[in-house]
C-alpha cells in the first residue's frame, strides 16, 4: 500500500500546487454559465415544473465534475509520458490495480472538490432540493471514477498534446454539453431524443438530478444501471491497458 498511498499523494498535490486553476476556475466558469442562462431564461422557462436555474445547477455541477475527472488522469500521463518522468511511476513494483485506483481517486477528489465548489458558490443564487441524498453520493462517485478512468485511457492513447486536445474536444466535450446539462431531452425532436438516450453522460446528469429534485427523464435505477456497465467496462480496459503497458513501456 505504501506504492498506492504515494502516487495518490502525489497526484493529489498535482493539481492542488495550482488550485486555482484546477479549482477555482472551472467553478468560476459554471458560476458564469448559471448567471448566464438564468438571467435569460429563468422567467420564460420551466422545466419539470423547475425553474430553469433550478433544473440547470444539477447538470453543471456534474458537467464539472466529469470534465475535471477526466481531465486530471489525462493530462498527468499525458504529460509524464511527453516529459518522460513516466519512468519514474513505472520502475516502482506498484500494481496495476494500485496504479488504477490512485490516478482514478485523486480524478475523482479533483471532480468531486469542483463540484462541491460550484454547489456552494451557486446556493445563494437559487434554493436547491435534496430530496434522495444516496442518488447524488452515488452518481457523484461513479461518474467521476468513470471518468477518471477514461482519461487514464486518454492519456495513455495520447502521444502529444494535440492528440489529448482532440481527445476531449471531439469526445468529452460533445458528450457533457449534448447529454441534458442545459435541457431536458424530451424537449428534443424524436430523433434527437433517441439519440440521447445513446450518451451515457446524459444517464449520470439525469439521475444525479434526480437526486435533488426527484424528478427525471428515466428511472434512476436505469440510469444506474447503464452507468455502473459503462463503469465496469472501461475500468477492464484501463487494467487491460495498464498490465499490456501499451504505450506505456517501451
Amino acid at each position: 500500500m505504501i506504492g498506492f498511498s504515494t502516487l495518490f499523494y502525489k497526484e493529489i498535490l498535482r493539481f492542488w500546487k495550482v488550485a486555482f486553476q484546477t479549482v477555482a476556475a472551472p467553478v468560476l466558469t459554471a458560476l458564469l454559465y448559471l448567471l448566464i442562462f438564468s438571467h435569460v431564461l429563468d422567467a420564460h422557462v420551466r422545466v419539470h415544473g423547475l425553474a430553469y436555474g433550478s433544473f440547470l445547477i444539477p447538470g453543471l455541477v456534474m458537467m464539472q465534475v466529469l470534465q475535471n475527472a477526466f481531465a486530471n488522469s489525462s493530462s498527468s500521463l499525458s504529460q509524464a509520458k511527453i516529459t518522460g518522468s513516466i519512468v519514474f511511476v513505472l520502475l516502482p513494483p506498484i500494481s496495476y490495480p494500485a496504479f488504477f485506483a490512485a490516478y482514478v481517486l485523486a480524478a475523482m477528489a479533483r471532480g468531486l472538490m469542483v463540484g462541491v465548489g460550484v454547489l456552494l458558490a451557486t446556493a445563494g443564487f437559487i434554493d436547491l432540493q435534496i430530496v434522495a441524498p444516496g442518488w447524488i453520493i452515488v452518481f457523484a462517485l461513479l461518474s467521476g471514477a468513470l471518468f477518471g478512468a477514461l482519461g487514464m485511457i486518454a492519456g495513455i492513447w495520447s502521444e502529444k498534446f494535440d492528440q489529448l486536445a482532440g481527445f476531449q474536444n471531439f469526445l468529452i466535450m460533445p458528450l457533457t454539453m449534448l447529454s441534458g446539462v442545459f435541457y431536458s431531452i424530451y424537449t428534443l425532436p424524436p430523433f434527437w431524443r433517441t439519440v440521447s438516450h445513446y450518451n451515457p453522460v446524459f444517464y449520470m446528469i439525469d439521475g444525479f438530478r434526480y437526486g435533488f429534485f426527484g424528478v427525471s427523464d428515466v428511472p434512476p435505477l436505469t440510469s444506474f444501471s447503464v452507468v455502473f456497465a459503462c463503469f465496469s467496462a472501461i475500468t477492464l480496459l484501463t487494467l487491460e491497458l495498464l498490465r499490456r503497458g501499451w504505450k506505456l513501456r517501451g
